[in-house]
């Protein structure tokens, strides 16, 4: 059990409310005189979650729409969110991240109620946190990662890996040709989370959540979360041109990808019956949605490629 996952587990005997669902999902749950609101919490750490290097502008969008991809993930519309920021000295810097929140806010259509400042210690890394709140559909469960049943495909919104590659350009440990290079940069930088395609598939599925960590660990979460086994088959999860021309189409790119994380697209579960129903939707909203896997009964998660059973790798994604 990895640091992280033994906190949370040691939370778990504090959050107590059913609201809290657990602990076990991307969001809480909370009912207040028959309405419902769901809230999410995401914080971004300078060398973890964002570069030194990289523009403030971006900075503030990526903390935005980390948690709006938690939102679109329980098919919740945005309603506001409150912002805690760690004011540095550098007074340039600081209004590039607000020109960048503002883009933001105004992107996902999520108003910025309040929030606090801090001083940042100069030299430090960089902190900053986000709380979302969201109004989930009338009449409609909010899907958790613990709705999975035997015989429900796998599915993905998006292609997976590219934000993995846009890291690795920028700390110099790769190359690309300069569209691919923009295009990784770009995914890794400023996710673009569609909560319309939550919405929109928020009805059909039978549990749902987004790809933070990468496509295998979060696959294994959801499973674990369901008390069901999945398959992965590599050769289905969808890869972007961009990735393909930087790092080609074999076994170790896909593994590669497929635990990378910061993809920030929605990984669900749905029965077969429901796969039309899924496509149209999609298309409503001018998405694509991929077929990449199974669930199954019993436990633990397997992968396959072009049908052949692959050893599970040592990083399924990532972990604090």
């Amino acid at each position: 059990m990895s640091g992280e996952a033994a906190f949370i587990a040691a939370l778990r005997a504090i959050a107590t409310s059913d609201a809290a669902r657990g602990l076990a999902d991307d969001a809480a749950v909370l009912e207040i005189g028959g309405s419902r609101l769901v809230l999410t919490m995401d914080t971004i750490v300078e060398g973890i979650h964002f570069l030194p290097k990289d523009p403030a502008e971006t900075v503030a969008w990526k903390l935005v729409a980390t948690n709006v991809s938690d939102l679109a993930a329980k098919g919740a519309r945005p309603r506001g969110c409150l912002l805690s920021y760690a004011l540095s000295n550098d007074a340039a810097w600081n209004a590039r991240f607000l020109t960048g929140l503002e883009k933001a806010c105004g992107s996902f259509a999520i108003p910025l109620l309040g929030g606090d400042t801090v001083g940042h210690v100069s030299g430090s890394p960089r902190s900053f946190a986000l709380v979302a709140l969201g109004e989930p559909m009338e009449g409609v469960n909010v899907p958790s990662r613990s709705g999975a049943h035997p015989g429900d495909t796998i599915w993905v919104s998006g292609t997976i890996g590219d934000a993995g590659l846009g890291l690795a350009l920028l700390q110099e440990r790769l190359q690309a040709d300069e569209a691919s290079q923009a295009a990784l940069i770009s995914a890794y930088r400023e996710p673009r989370p569609s909560v319309a395609l939550g919405l929109a598939l928020v009805p059909l599925v039978s549990a749902m959540m987004d790809i933070s960590d990468g496509l295998l660990i979060d696959t294994q979460r959801l499973a674990d979360a369901s008390g069901r086994s999945a398959i992965i088959e590599l050769d289905k999860v969808p890869l972007s041109p961009a990735l393909l021309q930087t790092v080609g189409d074999d076994l170790e790119s896909r593994i590669s990808a497929a635990s990378a994380g910061d993809d920030y697209c929605l990984l669900f579960t749905a029965p077969q019956a429901h796969e039309a129903l899924l496509m149209a939707a999609a298309k409503e909203q001018d998405a694509v949605l991929y077929k990449v896997g199974a669930i199954g009964s019993g436990e633990g998660l397997t992968l396959l490629h072009n049908g052949a059973p692959v050893p599970l790798p040592d990083h399924l994604g990532f972990q604090h």
